[in-house]
């Protein structure tokens, strides 16, 4: 009788069998849309005519699926338990809604304050 254990016999910690990770090229591909996404957000930048309403509404898309994608692979947030998820994509939210509402308290939507650094 052995009683040595294979390695496809041990499960992780709960008894659950771990899943399958993304290979290296999958990170590749994420590493390379994450790098476009911020591009694009470092982009805006250099928009001299943008208003604040048009930048809060093309950066906060952005921040969000950039968010979603690091946690959902690099946190492997896409194959745990879904109760995980939720958490954190109720932090994304709730974050998300008092940085607009502290927005909306400064009277920051319209661009009169920007008349001071012209």
């Amino acid at each position: 009788m052995s009683t040595t254990a294979h390695a496809e016999d041990v499960h992780p910690v709960g008894g659950a069998p771990a899943h399958d990770h993304p290979s290296d090229l999958k990170y590749v591909k994420i590493a390379l849309l994450l790098g476009l996404i911020t591009t694009f957000e470092v982009a805006t930048y250099f928009y001299e005519d943008a208003s604040t309403t048009f930048l809060v509404l093309t950066l906060l898309p952005m921040m969000t699926a950039k968010f979603l994608i690091v946690t959902g692979y690099f946190m492997h947030l896409k194959y745990d338990n879904k109760l995980f998820r939720r958490v954190f994509f109720f932090g994304l939210i709730l974050a998300t809604v008092v940085f607009l509402i502290l927005l909306s308290t400064f009277a920051f939507w319209g661009d009169e304050y920007f008349k001071y650094l012209r």
